[in-house]
Parts: C-alpha cells; structure tokens; sequence
C-alpha cells in the first residue's frame, strides 16, 4: 500500500516548508493522512484484512501523536495544517 511518487507530490506540495523537507511534523502528518486515506478505502473492500488494520491503527496513533507535538509547540501552524487537511481540531 505504499504511495507513488507523484501521490507523495500532491499530497505534500502546498504543505512542504522548503523545496528539500521531508522530516518536518507538518510534512509527515500530510504523508500520513494519504496513507491513512488509500487504507481506509482498502479496508472497506477487504474487511477482514487484519494485519492491514492494525497498520492502519499504528500510523494514526503515530499521526496523532504528531499533531499534539505540533499543537504544543507551534499551535498556529497546528491550526493551518488542520484545516487544510479537513481534520478534525483536538481542544
């Protein structure tokens, strides 16, 4: 279930602080809700594939652990992420 190239491209280009990033939370967080998206639709074709599910449960408890670091520490861009990325704000 990896994402291309070009899936990679859209799903950060407008996120992305610099031409060069890839390891800022705003970054990974877009790559992850891709990722997170791709999976939920696989999930609903194939219910029963478990050890998918449990990927899918790893990378959005790594997503929302990313989000509370972000919040913490730079909570306007916490804001602008969330709502670019039609997630939901956490108080």
């Amino acid at each position: 279930m990896a994402l291309t190239k070009r899936q990679k491209v859209n799903a950060t280009s407008d996120i992305k602080r610099h031409d060069t990033d890839t390891g800022s939370p705003e970054y990974q967080v877009a790559l992850f809700t891709t990722k997170i998206n791709k999976l939920t639709a696989h999930l609903k074709k194939n219910q029963h594939d478990f050890h998918s599910r449990r990927g899918l449960l790893k990378m959005v408890a790594k997503r929302k652990k990313l989000l509370d670091y972000l919040a913490r520490t730079d909570e306007k861009a916490y804001k602008k992420l969330v709502k670019q990325l039609g997630l939901r704000e956490r108080k």
